[in-house]
């Protein structure tokens, strides 16, 4: 589950109109789906997720919070992307085994004009993500990485916990 406060660094990122049409690829329990659902309720949002049974959390939380603009797709991307017929405005990878065979294929699909954005928690995966961009010619990139510290109670005292940071690649599809 996307925590919180770089889910709002990710929300961000996207820079949402009311009306775009958003691929979450990694979509986990939904948290993006849903906060992003009820930010663009015009919007149309596809939450994919490979795991089954992690999809029907997302369902459990469109229905917990009555957000009836997610479709869930169940399957592996980059595979299951081609049965969605529509062009994406907005594409969220949060993760995925073959990352950059999953940005190219995005890449050909997202609109032009169209944001991309990637999350990375290993040096590995931000490796990978970056080369990714610099093959397809991203635009605007931009990198940021969290670094939050949340108050938690231990034992007698209060002590500032980290959150594992991540990163967040994003950028622009201009030709």
């Amino acid at each position: 589950m996307t925590k919180s406060e770089v889910r709002l660094l990710l929300i961000g990122k996207l820079r949402l109109t009311p009306n775009n049409l958003l691929w979450d690829i990694g979509a986990g329990t939904g948290t993006i789906p849903v906060e992003t659902g009820l930010l663009c309720p015009q919007g149309k949002i596809v939450a994919i997720e490979r795991d089954a049974d992690v999809a029907e959390l997302i369902r459990l939380n469109c229905a917990k919070f009555a957000v009836p603009n997610v479709e869930i797709i169940t399957g592996s991307a980059p595979e299951c992307l081609a049965q969605l017929p529509d062009t994406p405005d907005r594409i969220c990878i949060e993760g995925g085994r073959s990352m950059r065979e999953i940005l190219r294929y995005c890449w050909q699909r997202l609109a032009l004009g169209g944001r991309l954005i990637a999350t990375a928690s290993s040096l590995e995966g931000l490796y990978s993500i970056s080369e990714g961009f610099a093959e397809l010619q991203v635009r605007h990139i931009e990198v940021v990485q969290s670094a939050v510290n949340r108050l938690e109670t231990r034992g007698n005292r209060q002590v500032f916990a980290a959150v594992n940071p991540m990163f967040i690649l994003s950028g622009e599809k201009l030709d």
